[in-house]
């Protein structure tokens, strides 16, 4: 991500890495908060009995939104105060906690979709999903899986966008790396999102290299962050070599140092 780029080239040569930094996408306020502004109307008159938030940024960003084009903040935080608010983990916590605005419930790591449906199933007794009108605050993509599997629950989902992922706006590095990988000249590669991936083998497909960029991945030790990211990399033709302990940068870029000499040398043993 454009905003982590440098944290992270600096945890990878703190680990003895020399970092070939390739930021694929940043985050962008969508042009028209349409869907979030009416989401904060219809909650303000009580018309959703569940929230789910999933991302720490979307949280403040929602919030935000509202106060800049509403201009009313707190009625928007008192009326998030009475409803179940589901997290999808850690983060979004944390950006409600600074509103002082209490959570129901947290999904456990890995903080995928199958945690929240899961921890939502281990509750039933408590809250059915059925005939509950639910709100899904999503980030850059929107997440189907999740969608379905509420309403496949029985539950009256409302996505709520708030903002979406797009190129960098200097896609000179990015396009370097694709030529890197392409030609073999990267030995370890780090994913700490999908849309990473997805941007990643647009951009090689723009420059002819959609199929060789493949061939490095294949060739190189892939290191992805968590479940959903590593889920995109099969999708798009390439296993990921290994997945965080933990889906955290840290973790992704220490047991990557750890593990990626060996992994490395086997890969390229079979090849």
């Amino acid at each position: 991500e454009s905003r982590r780029a440098r944290d992270l080239a600096r945890l990878v040569t703190t680990y003895g890495g020399e970092p070939v930094s390739a930021p694929s996408m940043r985050e962008v306020p969508l042009e028209s908060n349409t869907e979030a502004l009416a989401f904060a109307d219809a909650l303000e008159r009580n018309q959703f009995d569940l929230v789910i938030l999933l991302t720490g940024v979307g949280t403040r960003a929602l919030i935000a939104t509202i106060e800049q084009v509403r201009g009313r903040r707190d009625s928007f935080i008192d009326a998030l105060n009475p409803t179940k608010i589901v997290a999808g983990g850690p983060k979004p916590v944390s950006a409600l906690r600074e509103v002082q605005v209490p959570v129901w419930l947290t999904a456990p790591e890995p903080n995928t979709w199958r945690e929240i449906l899961s921890t939502l199933d281990s509750h039933e007794g408590e809250l059915s999903l059925k005939g509950l009108r639910v709100a899904v605050q999503e980030y850059g993509v929107s997440n189907p899986d999740l969608l379905a599997g509420l309403r496949e629950r029985g539950a009256v989902v409302t996505a709520v966008p708030v903002y979406q992922w797009a190129l960098p706006e200097d896609l000179d590095p990015l396009r370097a790396a694709c030529r890197a990988l392409s030609e073999g000249r990267i030995d370890v590669v780090l994913f700490t999102t999908a849309t990473q991936v997805v941007h990643l083998l647009a951009v090689a497909e723009t420059l002819g290299l959609g199929n060789a960029v493949l061939g490095g991945l294949r060739q190189a030790v892939v290191a992805s962050i968590g479940p959903t990211t590593s889920d995109e990399l099969r999708e798009r033709g390439t296993d990921p070599d290994l997945e965080a302990s933990h889906p955290k940068m840290g973790f992704l870029v220490r047991e990557a140092s750890e593990r990626a000499g060996e992994l490395l040398s086997a890969k390229r043993a079979r090849h």
